[in-house]
């Protein structure tokens, strides 16, 4: 079968896709307004986007059967790229809850916590953050098991409650950004085509000079103003880490990511079973209940990526990619509207790997016209789509930061250095050329 059809629907092609967005970001929007809870929940993710899918399926070249559009659509859910993605994220998940029940999630916060000394307790919190969301890959899961720990401990130090939350929240979205078990580099990697070794790299050199800026303002700022911090009662087992630093340090040495999540998973297992934390069958459940938690993102990432493939069937991709390549002249406007692109769906739909899916197949056309890495494309818009997160009032870190803090949003966005230094230096990375690979480098002008 053709991979376009024999009309072409140009912009009228994204209009499933703005379908998807209107019913769930605009349903979300409203029920927030209405002061709703879960206002996102109201219209589920899976029923807007199978509403966008029906449509593109039978509002579009009609002459040709559903039966011939419906190959077309299985063709980019199914593709071998979607299926890795699935596959990591499910394997991802399964690690992730492993190593929770044997006891390695509690150790790794509670050794983080106690580690850290009394006067250096706000940046402590945010280095602290930065490595647990690093080795466990969540910056939800991480937020969840911090902000509660860290605005108890500044509240009994006599510290800014609004300060210690936003060093959480910082922190969480820096290991999210990095961790080679997140969801959204897993997305952005296979998305673009990029190594997770590679990205990691480049995705780090960015983020450490915002990283160490933020650690010397904490610290300037977050002096004690009496009381102590009670860390007595956090016992911790530094075994019970292993397979979170194991994971981290295979990564980086460039072995395959289902490789490094299998010794991972593996290793939980034994480590478990062997001190009594966890028996075989308990080990075993958790790792199915730890697939089953990210088994939405392996359905919709199909779900999605067979829409998107849809849309470049009726010559939506094509036409995006011609419209763009007339108004960008150089690669660092190309990498500017990828990058914001990509942040304002993140924005939109609070779900910084849905913004990532979306984004990624356009970016990889305009990254291979424009010569720009696939490295240096996944960690923009990993980048990006983190940033707008750590800076909605809406986001899940701010409400739990609110509520166990007892502060305002504002109190809260007064210490958020990390976001904006963050968008500061990526930018700047844009915008001089920084961080470019050699093939990039001589490339030509046109680049510049």
């Amino acid at each position: 079968m053709n991979k376009t059809c024999s009309k072409n629907y140009k912009a009228l092609a994204f209009l499933p896709l703005a379908l998807f967005l209107g019913l769930y970001v605009g349903c979300g929007i409203a029920f927030t307004l209405a002061g709703a809870e879960n206002p996102f929940a109201k219209m589920p993710r899976y029923v807007a986007v199978m509403a966008a899918i029906l449509a593109a399926l039978l509002f579009y070249d009609r002459k040709t059967p559903v039966s011939q559009k419906l190959d077309v659509y299985c063709r980019g859910a199914g593709s071998s790229g979607v299926m890795l993605l699935g596959i990591v994220v499910l394997m991802a998940g399964g690690f992730s809850s492993a190593a929770e029940a044997m006891g390695g999630k509690e150790s790794i916060v509670n050794m983080g916590l106690t580690l850290i000394p009394h006067h250096f307790l706000i940046p402590g919190i945010f280095i602290v953050t930065c490595f647990i969301s690093t080795c466990i890959g969540t910056s939800t899961g991480t937020q969840v098991a911090l902000i509660p720990v860290a605005m108890a401990l500044a509240q009994g130090a006599g510290l800014n409650a609004a300060m210690a939350g936003s060093a959480v929240i910082a922190g969480s979205y820096f290991g999210d950004n990095l961790s080679m078990i997140s969801d959204t580099t897993i997305c952005a990697t296979k998305g673009v085509g990029a190594k997770m070794k590679d990205k990691f790299q480049m995705n780090l050199l960015i983020a450490l000079p915002a990283a160490m800026i933020t650690i010397i303002l904490y610290a300037v700022l977050g002096g004690s103003q009496g009381g102590t911090a009670d860390t007595q009662d956090l016992s911790y087992h530094v075994v019970q880490v292993l397979p979170y630093v194991t994971v981290l340090a295979t990564a980086i040495a460039g072995l395959d990511v289902l490789l490094v999540l299998l010794i991972g998973i593996l290793m939980s297992g034994i480590i478990g079973i062997a001190m009594g934390t966890v028996t075989f069958f308990e080990w075993t459940m958790a790792i199915g209940s730890g697939m089953e938690d990210l088994f939405f993102l392996a359905v919709f990432s199909m779900l999605i990526s067979g829409l998107i493939e849809l849309v470049r069937y009726y010559g939506g991709i094509s036409w995006l990619f011609e419209a763009m390549t007339r108004k960008i002249k150089t690669r660092k406007s190309c990498e500017y509207l990828i990058s914001f692109s990509c942040m304002a769906l993140s924005g939109t739909t609070l779900n910084n790997p849905v913004a990532i899916l979306i984004t990624a197949p356009v970016a990889k056309e305009l990254g291979e016209k424009y010569r720009i890495a696939p490295k240096r494309l996944a960690s923009l818009l990993d980048i990006f789509s983190c940033i707008i997160l750590m800076l909605l009032p809406h986001d899940s870190g701010l409400l739990l930061a609110q509520q166990y803090g007892h502060v305002t949003y504002l109190e809260i966005m007064k210490y958020s250095f990390y976001p904006v230094l963050l968008f500061l230096f990526t930018c700047v990375t844009i915008q001089f050329g920084l961080l470019r690979t050699k093939e990039e480098s001589s490339s030509g002008r046109r680049g510049l």
